[in-house]
C-alpha cells in the first residue's frame, strides 16, 4: 500500500471514530434540559454504565499513549504508572465515592461550601478545580496533535484544534447526560482499539522469539534514520553503524560517527542514520542496555532515582482522590451504595486495559528502539503495528489504534471540559444551561490556546504533574473533609494555597527545564521534578495546624452534616442539593 493510500485509510478510522463520537453524544443528549441534566445526569446513571464511562474518561493521551512510551523507555520502574492510576481507586472506593455521593453536592467547590459553610473556601476550591483541569486537558489536544502528525502529517495545531472543537460541540450540546453515552462508548472502542493489535503483535513477537534481557543494547532490525527536533543529550553504546549529520557536542559534522561511546549532546535539526543491525543510542538517563531496563530501582532518568519512584506512587495514588473529572462522575450515581459498587467496577475495567499498553511497552523495545534516541517514545503506540506487521494488515492496525487514540483524546476532554463549564458556572456565571455552556466555550477555547504554547514532555509525564497537583490539593480537602470533624474553612483555604502553590511552582520550574539548566542533579531538583512526596504532606499538615489555631471557627451544625455523608441513604438523613434552573 502506498503511503497515499495509507494515509486515506487512517483518515478514515480517525473521521468514522470523531462522526461515531458525535453521533452517540446528540442520542445521550437529546433530553438534556435541565441544569442536573447537564452536570450531573440527573443523578439517575447505573453502577455498570457509569463505571464504564469513568473509564472511558480516565483512560487519557497518558494511558493510551503515554504508558507504553515510558514502558520502553524506562522499563520496570516504569509500571508504577499504571498501578497508581488502578490503585488510585482503591482510596477512592475506601474514603471518598459513598460520601461525596451522600453530601448531595454538583460540584467539588459545591462540596466544599456544603461542608465548611464558606464561600472564600468554595472559590477557592473553584480555582484549583479549573487550574487542574485545564493542565490536565493541554496533553490530551497535545496528543491528538501529535497521532494527527504521526499519521497524516499534518501540522500538530490541527490535530489540537479539531478534537478541541469536537469536545465543545458535544459538551455545549449535552453536557453529563451526553458524555456519560459518549464516554461508556469510548471505553470499549479503545479496549478494542488497543486489544486487537497488541494480540496480533504478540503473535509475531513470539514467532520472533527476541532476547530482552541480555547485556546488550537495543538493536534496529533495517537501516534508520532519525530526526532530532530538540537539542538531546543521548548515551552512545557503540559507535559502528551509527552516523550523524548535523552538530554534535557543538561541532558542526557530516554523516560521521560518534567519536567514542558515552554522552553526546546532539543538536536540534541533526539527523542520525542507524544501519541494520546497529545499537541504538537512547536519550541520557534511561536504561541501555536490556538488563537494566528488566531490572527496577533505576528511577526516571533523573537523580535520587527511589525517591522519584516513590513521589510518583505519592501522586498517582493520592492524585485520582483529586481529579475533578472523576469526582464529579460520581455525583451522577443515585446513591452512596453505588457510588461504591462504580469505584469497583472500574478497577476491574481499568486493570483490563493496563495490560495492554504494557505489553506494548515492551514490544516496543523490540520493533520501534529508534524512538529512544529522542526520547519521544509516546508515538510508539502509533508506529508498532506498522514496524512488527508491516504489510496491509499493519497498516489496517494501526488505523484501529489510531481510532481508539482519538476516542482517549476526546473522552478525557469531554470530561475534562464538564468539570470546567461546571465549576465556572455555578461559581462565576449565574448556574442556569446557558451560563454551563457559555463556560464550556470559553473553556474549550482557552486550553486550545495554551496547548499552543506547551512544552514537548511525555505525556504521562505531563499527566504525573497533574496529579501531583489534584494529589497535594483537592485530595486533601476531600479526605479531612469527610473523615476529620475538626477541618476549618481557613484551614482549608490554607491548605489549598500551600498545597496548589508549592506543587505548581515545581511543576512550572520542571516544564520550564530549570531542573536540568540551573539545579543540576542534587536534591532540589529531585523534588522539583517529582513534588508530590513533598508538596502532599505539606498541604495535610498545613490544613491540620491552620485548623486547629482557628478551631472556634468551625462550622456549627458539623455532627449534622457527617451523618449525611455518613449514614446510608435508606434511613432518610441525605438530601439534595438542587441548583437554579433557567
Amino acid at each position: 500500500m502506498t503511503d497515499y493510500g495509507i494515509r486515506i485509510v487512517t483518515a478514515a478510522a480517525l473521521l468514522l471514530a470523531a462522526l461515531a463520537t458525535v453521533a452517540v453524544g446528540v442520542y445521550g443528549g437529546r433530553r438534556s434540559r435541565t441544569t442536573s441534566d447537564f452536570l450531573v445526569a440527573s443523578r439517575a446513571v447505573s453502577s455498570r454504565r457509569n463505571a464504564t464511562a469513568i473509564s472511558g474518561e480516565y483512560l487519557s493521551a497518558a494511558s493510551f499513549l503515554g504508558v507504553a512510551g515510558l514502558v520502553a523507555k524506562y522499563g520496570a520502574d516504569a509500571l508504577w504508572y499504571p498501578v497508581g492510576f488502578t490503585a488510585g481507586y482503591l482510596g477512592l472506593l475506601m474514603f471518598v465515592a459513598a460520601p461525596l455521593r451522600r453530601s448531595g453536592a454538583y460540584t467539588v467547590p459545591d462540596f466544599a461550601e456544603f461542608r465548611l459553610g464558606s464561600r472564600a473556601a468554595r472559590q477557592t476550591a473553584m480555582v484549583v478545580v479549573v487550574v487542574v483541569c485545564l493542565m490536565y486537558l493541554i496533553p490530551q489536544l497535545q496528543g491528538a496533535g501529535l497521532t494527527l502528525n504521526i499519521l497524516l502529517g499534518a501540522p500538530v495545531w490541527v490535530g489540537v484544534v479539531l478534537v478541541g472543537a469536537i469536545v465543545v460541540v458535544n459538551v455545549v450540546g449535552g453536557g453529563m447526560r451526553s458524555i456519560t453515552f459518549v464516554q461508556a462508548f469510548q471505553y470499549w472502542l479503545k479496549l478494542t482499539a488497543i486489544g486487537i493489535p497488541t494480540i496480533a503483535l504478540l503473535v509475531v513477537f513470539f514467532a520472533d522469539r527476541p532476547a530482552l534481557g541480555e547485556p546488550a543494547p537495543p538493536r534496529v532490525s533495517e537501516a534508520t534514520t532519525v530526526d532530532v527536533t530538540t537539542d538531546v543529550v543521548v548515551a552512545v553504546p557503540e559507535t559502528d553503524g551509527v552516523e550523524v549529520t548535523g552538530v554534535i557536542d557543538g561541532q558542526p559534522v557530516n554523516d560521521a560517527p560518534f567519536a567514542s561511546a558515552g554522552e553526546h549532546t546532539v543538536a536540534a535539526g541533526s539527523t542520525i542514520h542507524l544501519r541494520a543491525g546497529a545499537a541504538t543510542p537512547v536519550v541520557a538517563g534511561a536504561p541501555s542496555t536490556g538488563q537494566r531496563w528488566l531490572a527496577s530501582g533505576g528511577g526516571f532518568g533523573g537523580p535520587h532515582a527511589l525517591f522519584a519512584v516513590f513521589s510518583l506512587i505519592v501522586a498517582t495514588f493520592l492524585g485520582v482522590m483529586g481529579l475533578p473529572h472523576v469526582l464529579v462522575r460520581f455525583y451522577t450515581n443515585p446513591d452512596g451504595r453505588s457510588a461504591r459498587r462504580t469505584a469497583v467496577t472500574v478497577i476491574v475495567l481499568l486493570a483490563v486495559f493496563y495490560l495492554f499498553p504494557l505489553l506494548l511497552g515492551v514490544l516496543a523495545r523490540v520493533y520501534v528502539p529508534q524512538l529512544l534516541i529522542t526520547g519521544t517514545a509516546d508515538a510508539a503506540v502509533l508506529l508498532l503495528p506498522s514496524a512488527a506487521v508491516g504489510g496491509i494488515l499493519g497498516e489496517l492496525f494501526a488505523a484501529l489504534v489510531a481510532a481508539g487514540a482519538i476516542a482517549a483524546f476526546l473522552a478525557t476532554s469531554s470530561g475534562l471540559l464538564i468539570s470546567v463549564a461546571g465549576a465556572l458556572s455555578t461559581d462565576v456565571l449565574p448556574g442556569r444551561v446557558r451560563d454551563f455552556r457559555l463556560a464550556a466555550a470559553i473553556g474549550g477555547a482557552l486550553a486550545i490556546v495554551i496547548s499552543f504554547a506547551a512544552s514537548d514532555l511525555e505525556l504521562s509525564r505531563t499527566v504525573g504533574f497533574v496529579f501531583a497537583i489534584a494529589a497535594s490539593t483537592l485530595c486533601p480537602l476531600l479526605v479531612l473533609g469527610i473523615w476529620w470533624r475538626g477541618l476549618t474553612p481557613a484551614g482549608a483555604i490554607a491548605g489549598l494555597a500551600v498545597g496548589g502553590l508549592s506543587s505548581g511552582i515545581a511543576t512550572s520550574l520542571a516544564i520550564a527545564d530549570v531542573v536540568d539548566d540551573e539545579l543540576g542533579n542534587g536534591w532540589p531538583s529531585a523534588i522539583i521534578g517529582y513534588p508530590a512526596a513533598v508538596t502532599v504532606p505539606l498541604a495535610f499538615v498545613t490544613m491540620i495546624c491552620v485548623s486547629a489555631m482557628t478551631h472556634r471557627h468551625r462550622i456549627a451544625d458539623v455532627s449534622q452534616i457527617f451523618a449525611r455523608m455518613h449514614v446510608p441513604e435508606r434511613l432518610g438523613l441525605s438530601v439534595e442539593r438542587v441548583p437554579e434552573e433557567p
